[in-house]
């Protein structure tokens, strides 16, 4: 479109009158202002007024995102024009002003009678926007151009509080407050008999119950009585509190000082007038205004207001191969089938969830391992039967670390995960949620093959083509498969793009690609044991001796146990119950004999159990898992140091192995400590003081590792860098920041050396695409660019985007068909 029909249509209203334009410019128009740099479409929505129907398009600014414009189209197919506040010379500046059109002029009840069409101009919180319109029957007033508009006492502004503490005594067992019937208008409390009465209660109102709205009101300043009946309405000035997230401080500076403290952050709508009293300030990380900081969730409102059809089902949709049905193939494969524009099909080396659970029981109970089914190979990757963390180093708030968790709900998930400060699945509900989600993706035209395993990937010069497979047996129960394929045969799988999302066990995938000629380098990984202490003694190091028996799980025998523990003549002065305790330890000071490195604790599993994470019968690696009642008598760790791309540790392995080094060392840690462990998968174990001492141990408290220990020198496992590097970390750094954490119930197990993949396969941050390779995207934990579930299942949802992009982009993230890298950096799971 020229500059001379932009002035036409655009500028000739805004200056004059209110000029009604035929519906013939509406797509000219509407395509214009889509294609602005400053604005973005959020809705169209359809509006009732009487019998009249107008079409409203609403627009945002990226620059303020608290202005709202729209573009009203009634039933006559009449376009209204106009703007409000603005001088003629700024009604000049078309790229880069506010600009707003009219209003619909049915409003009145008469189609004829003169009206000025101009939009007011709100200037208010996204939230509001969303449900707070000006009624029907509201006339315009008459507003000073040169002053800004008023807010209305109805605006509701949203407002996040953080840091609202409250004493676990206050919160007791029986009160929640959950919504009374919409007509009252109101939250009240209500008592635990009322409570079981609600047939649904929303997840942001489960923690919300009487001490934790105390709290607020003393943080917020607020006078408001309780009634002695112990109902409550929330003050006028309040409309609504919600709760984003609840956490445990228990700190040691806390538990010393005044105890345990349960820490809330909470969105309470207000209204402007109600602001106003209450002075609030915006504050970062105290008191945030949502409506200075948040834009609404683009991907929703793109998807409601896009004009532009692509036809997608009018041609041959591309097929995208994912090898790996762990986090990222999963949620790459479910993002591309829900766009339709693409058809995904999943193949998994390893079976469904209810058949490799079966073959879990065999290894468990028989020693018998599958290579292909166990607890790292199978529907939902290692994090299956694991302790099914939800926490992330990339941000609980990221558009996308939320998306995943609404998914995992959506998909059967306990609704609490949105709200934990340390949300937590849990190996049971991950079986279900995982069988859902296999539903889904055939309903949406995807396809998944299990006991699939890929053994090459296919290349016409530098484009990847497809993948060879070889089928093996595979059997699912009670759902809707895809067509069989029969055991024992290999196939030639055609695809437009493979998405490599293997975990980091598949090693043989990455000795492929290796030989293949495919661009691999060394990463830093971590390598170390697995150790367990009796839940109780963690409970006291964390909670004290005064809140430690306050550790409830549910489980009789494992509170009991707790309870024992601590001293019989200690009256317990407290009734606020507390989750079982769990830990996290870090230093960069673990000290080799030659130099500082990094020791940590990985994958802390309170309540939880040790399980074999081997995938060959020759070698030996543990992992940890927990239930989602995290009630057993254990806890366990892995306590793991780090190991450099460039150690030293490794150059013997670098001359022999080049880029798989690091492979080739982790399978010969798993080897000596099979040998250590005397075969058939018993575990060498290991005191913790005696570890320290370099003493091998005679005896072992008991382990919650069902296929047997040894007790053993493990401190002779591993490189005496390593060794003396966490032997340093744990006496000088670990024992100071938790007092008794190394004592004689504590065993170490060995080996974990799976922690993440110690090489990555290259690829470009813009396209996402391995370096080299048109069409092969490297995706989550095994190609090197994720380290959990959730940032696994991110760099699959960001992948499936770039793919998108690829095809057709059409991303709304897009600058010139390419998205820019620093967006892409912030979005994938690991650092580059």
């Amino acid at each position: 479109m020229g500059k001379f029909e932009q002035f036409l249509i655009l500028l000739i209203p805004w200056i004059f009158m209110p000029l009604r334009i035929d519906a013939f410019y509406m797509p000219i128009i509407t395509h214009r202002l889509d294609s602005w740099n400053n604005v973005y479409p959020t809705s169209i929505v359809i509006n009732d007024v009487g019998t009249k129907q107008y079409t409203e398009r609403t627009y945002k600014t990226k620059s303020n995102p608290n202005y709202y414009y729209s573009l009203n189209l009634n039933k006559r197919h009449r376009l209204y024009l106009g703007t409000l506040g603005c001088s003629a010379a700024t009604r000049l500046c078309l790229l880069s002003n506010p600009f707003s059109f009219g209003d619909n002029p049915y409003k009145d009840g008469n189609v004829d009678a003169p009206h000025r069409v101009m939009q007011r101009l709100f200037k208010t919180s996204i939230n509001a926007s969303k449900t707070s319109n000006r009624p029907s029957g509201e006339k315009s007033k008459k507003t000073n151009s040169r002053n800004p508009v008023k807010k209305s006492e109805s605006i509701i502004e949203t407002w996040r509080i953080f840091g609202i503490e409250v004493d676990p005594d206050l919160l007791g067992k029986d009160s929640l407050l959950v919504s009374s019937p919409h007509e009252h208008g109101q939250n009240e409390l209500l008592g635990h008999n009322e409570a079981k009465e609600e047939t649904r209660r929303s997840i942001d109102q489960l923690y919300l119950s009487k001490p934790v709205l105390d709290a607020l009101y003393a943080r917020l300043k607020i006078n408001h009585s309780v009634p002695s009946n112990g109902r409550r309405s929330l003050p006028e000035s309040i409309k609504a509190v919600r709760v984003v997230r609840r956490s445990l401080d228990a700190r040691k500076k806390k538990i010393l000082k005044e105890g345990p403290r349960y820490t809330y952050v909470l969105d309470v709508d207000v209204t402007h007038r109600g602001a106003q009293n209450l002075r609030l300030k915006h504050q970062p990380g105290r008191n945030e205004n949502l409506s200075l900081i948040n834009e609404d969730n683009r991907e929703e409102l793109l998807s409601s207001a896009s004009v532009h059809d692509t036809n997608i089902s009018e041609k041959k949709k591309p097929i995208v191969i994912i090898v790996g049905a762990g986090p990222a193939g999963l949620f790459c494969a479910l993002s591309l089938a829900q766009s339709q524009k693409c058809q995904p099909i999943v193949i998994e080396r390893g079976q469904p969830v209810e058949s490799r659970g079966k073959d879990i029981g065999t290894l468990m109970h028989r020693r018998i391992i599958s290579k292909e089914s166990n607890f790292a190979f199978g529907e939902g990757g290692a994090g299956t039967w694991s302790d099914g963390k939800l926490t992330t180093r990339i941000g609980r708030n990221s558009e996308n670390v939320r998306k995943v968790l609404k998914t995992f709900v959506e998909f059967g998930a306990p609704e609490k995960i949105l709200v934990d400060g340390s949300p937590h699945l849990g190996t049971d509900n991950l079986v279900r949620l995982l069988r859902n989600m296999r539903t889904e993706l055939r309903r949406l035209g995807g396809e998944v093959y299990f006991g699939a395993k890929m053994t090459k990937i296919n290349t016409d010069g530098d484009k990847v083509t497809g993948v060879d497979v070889e089928y093996l047996e595979s059997l699912e129960r009670g759902v809707t498969q895809s067509v069989p394929k029969t055991a024992g045969t290999t196939e030639s799988l055609h695809g437009d793009a493979v998405v490599l999302a293997t975990g980091h066990s598949a090693r043989d995938v990455y000795e492929e690609l290796h030989k293949s000629g495919f661009q691999l380098e060394p990463k830093g990984f971590a390598v170390g044991f697995r150790v367990e202490h009796p839940q109780r003694v963690i409970n006291k190091i964390q909670y004290g001796d005064t809140w430690g028996r306050n550790a409830f799980t549910g489980k009789k025998v494992t509170d009991d146990v707790n309870e024992a523990f601590f001293a019989s003549d200690t009256d317990n002065a407290h009734q606020g119950l507390l989750p079982v305790s769990s830990y996290r330890l870090a230093t960069d000071k673990a000290f080799d004999g030659d130099t500082f490195r990094g020791a940590y604790s990985f994958c802390m599993c309170p309540g939880g159990q040790i399980v074999p994470a081997s995938t060959q019968p020759d070698e030996v690696c543990v992992n940890g898992m927990s239930f989602s009642r995290r009630d057993s008598l254990w806890a366990n760790a892995a306590l793991v140091v780090t190991v450099n791309p460039d150690d030293p540790i490794l150059d013997e392995y670098r001359k022999k192995y080049g880029t798989l080094a690091g492979i080739e060392f982790q399978k010969e840690m798993e080897r000596r400590a099979a040998v250590m462990g005397g075969g058939n998968f018993t575990v060498p174990v290991q005191r913790l003081t005696d570890f320290i001492n370099e003493n091998p141990s005679t005896s072992a408290p008991t382990s919650s590792y069902r296929l047997g220990v040894k007790p053993s020198a493990c401190h002779e496992i591993y490189p005496k860098p390593l060794t003396k590097a966490l032997q340093d970390a744990v006496l000088n750094q670990f024992e100071k920041q938790m007092p008794g954490f190394l004592c004689e119930d504590a065993l170490l197990h060995g080996v974990e050396t799976r922690t993440s993949s110690p090489l990555r396969v290259s690829r470009d941050r813009e396209t996402l695409r391995a370096i080299g390779k048109i069409g092969l995207y490297p995706s989550g934990e095994g190609a090197g660019f994720a380290g959990g579930i959730v940032s696994a299942a991110v760099d699959g949802l960001i992948v499936g985007d770039a793919i998108l992009d690829d095809f057709f982009g059409s991303n709304p993230e897009l600058n010139n068909g390419k998205m820019s890298s620093s967006k892409r950096e912030n979005n994938v799971g690991f650092s580059y």
